[in-house]
């Protein structure tokens, strides 16, 4: 009897992480050249800004969102805006605050990227230019560059 006490109390204290749901939280595209960069030679720059934040909701869970937003010009005027806002909500408990920092930090953006991915992807195609094909990302490496740089700055990890 004992013995199931102690593996209760212990499987209750053990590090939980569960992927709860993934949505699209918001999600735009603009072009805003249409249809006259259709007639244009094809010749594109892209460039693509990615932004994590995360929020304690109640309990254990936590509402992690990646921001994806990418311009694309053509020349010097923009042929189209695509952003995707691609969000997960995720029950975790029983980690120390690095743990916990790190897993909404990389882990859970890791698990959100090839969703918000498909999502742009599938946008710009609807928009009727090509697919962006985005290469995978790292966020592992972001995850510690943001902490070097916010330990150079001062700065403390917070939720929101």
């Amino acid at each position: 009897m004992t013995d199931q006490q102690t593996n209760g109390a212990a499987e209750e204290n053990s590090p939980q992480f569960s992927l709860q749901r993934i949505y699209v939280r918001d999600l735009s595209f603009e072009a805003p050249k249409s249809p006259q960069i259709f007639r244009q030679q094809w010749d594109p720059s892209v460039s693509l800004d990615l932004n994590t934040r995360q929020k304690a909701l109640e309990g254990d869970f936590y509402e992690v969102v990646l921001t994806l937003s990418v311009t694309a010009k053509n020349g010097d005027e923009v042929a189209f805006i695509a952003e995707v806002q691609q969000a997960g909500i995720f029950l975790i408990s029983g980690l120390d605050g690095q743990s916990m920092s790190h897993t909404l930090g990389a882990f859970c953006p890791n698990i959100l990227f090839p969703y918000a991915r498909e999502t742009l992807d599938s946008l710009v195609t609807r928009g009727s230019f090509r697919p962006l094909m985005l290469s995978p990302v790292n966020f592992d490496v972001l995850y510690a560059q943001e902490l070097q740089r916010m330990q150079e700055t001062g700065e403390a990890p917070s939720l929101q």
